[in-house]
């Protein structure tokens, strides 16, 4: 299935820029509330279900003519049009 990119921004940012990111968007989560994403022209506004599918990412790519790259990924994730749960739980992730 193609993916279709509705947003997308990266920057260069300080650990508590980017934490003041994440409260945000935990904030709207808990609250319930759309979660609008804005970079200059450009904005999309998203309404997570109650349940929805939380990933957690950590990856290593290599490149032959560097330093390897890691990331770490949050990623939420539902259906489009679809209410309530999202399932699907493998465990408990504890982030420390």
């Amino acid at each position: 299935m193609p993916e279709e990119v509705l947003f997308e921004s990266e920057h260069d940012m300080s650990g508590a820029e980017i934490a003041a990111y994440l409260r945000t968007v935990a904030d709207k989560l808990d609250g319930g509330e759309s979660i609008t994403l804005t970079a200059g022209s450009e904005s999309v506004t998203l309404t997570p279900p109650e349940r929805p599918i939380f990933e957690v990412k950590a990856e290593r790519e290599t490149v032959a003519s560097g330093p390897d790259e890691l990331s770490v990924e949050f990623e939420l994730e539902w259906d489009e049009g679809v209410e309530g749960e999202a399932g699907g739980a493998d465990g408990t992730l504890e982030i420390e």
